[in-house]
């Protein structure tokens, strides 16, 4: 089928009988924007991976004073940062007391610290994606206006030294092209992964104000695959040469890739959909120029996790008027 361009943003390429959908986000306003219909004609909304619903939490209570969202893969560095920023705020209480709000399921956690929230998002497109959908149905159940979002994590570095933090500019495609592809009823829906130009330079004049925090913004590849997905050879197949390699990982540097991740196209591509400010915050482990496996001794790679928390909770103190 002929491909279908509405508010053509891009150049599509046909995939053997596919639709293709050009996706317009609407401008960012100070609300959340979901883009769904049927949610006005639901008696209940479940947020079922959350443990959470409208019929049976009081959402605008709850959540209704969050500013920011920090979300990030891992359960536990996600309560470590929600402690974190607690101490970081100078918010009352014993740290030992925050606890897991979505306790009654496996999936996901999530704190509540202040006007933050605190949310593990696993690993890979598809399990952030179930948890972005249900974060944008809470923050507009909530009626939560002028909310940031942000992504922190770690990353595989493209010609950066481990350590560095990369704020995203553009999450790319493995064809290093800045979209996403969400396949609907058969037809591809293209969604840009553009983020918002002023949180990105933001955070990089906070990271001149922080000691032993390199930053520098660039692109960010997004794969569906850890091992083949990234050009590693250490994986249990592996169907490439070294040359071969080296070879793609060139050509994403010189098109402006500068790490590689499982979940920003994404959250990126989500967020600008609904109309929801947002940016990507990850540490690089490793120079992927240099080798596949992390080698780096775990204390050292603790405090290089901790560099993407850092930054965020300065911009979120500045914004809070805690720092001036």
């Amino acid at each position: 089928m002929a491909p279908i361009l509405l508010n053509s943003m891009a150049t599509v390429t046909d995939l053997s009988q596919s639709e293709f959908i050009i996706h317009e986000p609407p401008l960012v306003t100070d609300q959340v924007h979901v883009m769904n219909p049927h949610l006005e004609t639901m008696k209940e909304d479940i947020l079922y991976h959350f443990n959470l619903g409208t019929n049976t939490h009081n959402l605008p209570e709850m959540f209704g004073d969050i500013k920011f969202v920090c979300v990030g893969g891992s359960a536990n560095r996600m309560k470590s940062f929600a402690q974190f920023i607690h101490q970081e705020l100078a918010l009352s209480g014993n740290i030992d007391d925050i606890t897991d709000i979505c306790e009654g399921t496996d999936r996901y956690s999530m704190y509540k610290v202040g006007p933050i929230l605190s949310i593990s998002h696993g690993m890979g497109v598809p399990s952030i994606s179930i948890m972005l959908h249900e974060l944008i149905k809470l923050l507009h159940h909530a009626h939560c206006h002028n909310v940031v979002l942000f992504r922190i994590g770690t990353s595989g570095g493209v010609g950066l030294a481990p350590g560095t933090v990369v704020v995203t500019d553009k999450a790319v495609d493995c064809f290093f092209r800045p979209q996403f592809d969400q396949v609907v009823l058969g037809k591809v829906i293209i969604r840009s992964t553009e983020l918002d130009e002023g949180i990105f330079k933001e955070l990089l004049q906070c990271s001149s104000e922080l000691d032993n925090c390199p930053t520098v913004i660039g692109n960010t590849m997004c794969t569906h695959d850890f091992y083949e997905g990234q050009g590693r050879l250490d994986g249990a197949l592996c169907s490439f040469t070294t040359e071969d390699k080296m070879e793609y990982l060139r050509k994403a540097y010189n098109t402006g890739v500068r790490n590689i991740e499982m979940e920003s196209t994404v959250f990126a591509a989500l967020c600008r959909a609904c109309g929801l400010k947002a940016a990507v915050v990850c540490v690089t482990l490793l120079n992927r120029f240099d080798g596949d496996q992390i080698s780096t001794p775990h204390d050292v790679l603790v405090e290089y996790q901790q560099r993407p928390q850092v930054l965020v909770a300065h911009l979120i103190k500045k914004r809070l008027g805690l720092i001036i």
